[in-house]
């Protein structure tokens, strides 16, 4: 029996200068009067911090999040926790032509020749990220899922019993975040990528390490298409480019600087084609990301036909009288 019909096609997004023109943190930053370029300047100069004290290892693309936690800690990001954080998300402004795109994504399949087969497109982000900015954004109630980084205002106490919540947490000063309870980096988001092809992400019993043979996972890897920005990226593009997956690359359409950066990643054979983070109707991005979904519609559909017809055959007919029809 067969778990999954592999019907699904999945469009997956990074979200900073993928969806939006910077960094979503912004309103953070603005909210406390922090200056975001001195943040992150700081953020750039922990790991020379910390190898100059013995650290070897660092995890460069996670540290910022400790970082914002040693602001709270000292006050500058005073009072802020995950209702705060969500907050900030409604600030944000996206690029043209989303969240409407997203919508335009999912008809594309809604025609006879596909609902015949079941085929749907599901939409996701995958961002190293804080998730509850992105929950508080628009464009959350569009996507089918997102994978983020987190924090907890609350910690469980030492030997806690969880049949009794009420004397097992820790409370922390005015429910202010403290600690982080799951984070993504560049290399980890294809953790994410393997969730969404095998399952994982849809039926609790599977997990991301589950033996599944390729031909019965969920979301085959050529159903996929991914699309981000830049380099940071290169470990899922390279998963996708390996499987048959697609890949896309966007900049922004004034910036020489992300032209220049995208350019070089389909020069290297990084990406399958790129181009400006505009996702309004008729411009190239938009053409581009749903004639792909359509391709894969239509493999999906022959390869379901082409299956049908050899399992149950083509249906008997009658023998006729060739001497009565010669007549």
């Amino acid at each position: 029996m067969e778990i999954f019909l592999q019907n699904t096609i999945a469009v997956i997004f990074d979200f900073d200068k993928t969806l939006i023109p910077g960094y979503m943190q912004a309103p953070l930053f603005e909210h406390f009067g922090v200056d975001a370029e001195k943040f992150w300047n700081q953020v750039n100069a922990l790991p020379k911090f910390y190898r100059a004290r013995g650290i070897k290892m660092v995890s460069e693309d996670t540290m910022y999040l400790n970082y914002i936690l040693n602001y709270v800690r000292e006050g500058k990001f005073a009072g802020l926790n995950n209702e705060l954080l969500k907050k900030f998300g409604s600030n944000l402004s996206f690029y043209s032509g989303l969240p409407d795109f997203f919508g335009q994504l999912k008809e594309t399949v809604k025609k006879q020749e596909y609902e015949a087969h079941e085929i749907s497109v599901e939409i996701y982000i995958v961002s190293t990220g804080l998730l509850q900015i992105i929950n508080g954004s628009t464009i959350a109630k569009h996507v089918d899922g997102i994978w983020a980084c987190e924090f907890s205002e609350d910690m469980p106490k030492p030997d806690f019993d969880i049949t009794k919540s009420e004397q097992m947490v820790i409370k922390t000063k005015d429910q202010e975040i403290d600690h982080i309870a799951y984070s993504v980096d560049n290399t980890t988001k294809t953790r994410a990528i393997f969730e969404i092809n095998k399952g994982s992400n849809k039926i609790d019993t599977i997990s991301v390490n589950s033996n599944i043979p390729q031909e019965k996972r969920r979301v085959p890897f050529q159903n996929m298409i991914y699309i981000a920005d830049g380099p940071s990226d290169i470990p899922v593009f390279s998963v996708l480019n390996q499987y048959g997956g697609k890949t896309y690359a966007v900049y922004n359409p004034s910036s020489d600087k992300e032209y220049n950066q995208v350019y070089e990643l389909q020069k290297q054979g990084r990406v399958m084609m790129f181009g400006e983070a505009d996702y309004s109707e008729g411009k190239a991005t938009s053409r581009w990301l749903k004639k792909t979904v359509i391709d894969i519609a239509n493999r999906i559909r022959n390869s379901r036909e082409t299956a049908l017809e050899q399992n149950v055959g083509k249906p008997p007919t009658h023998f006729t009288d060739e001497k009565k029809n010669s007549q």
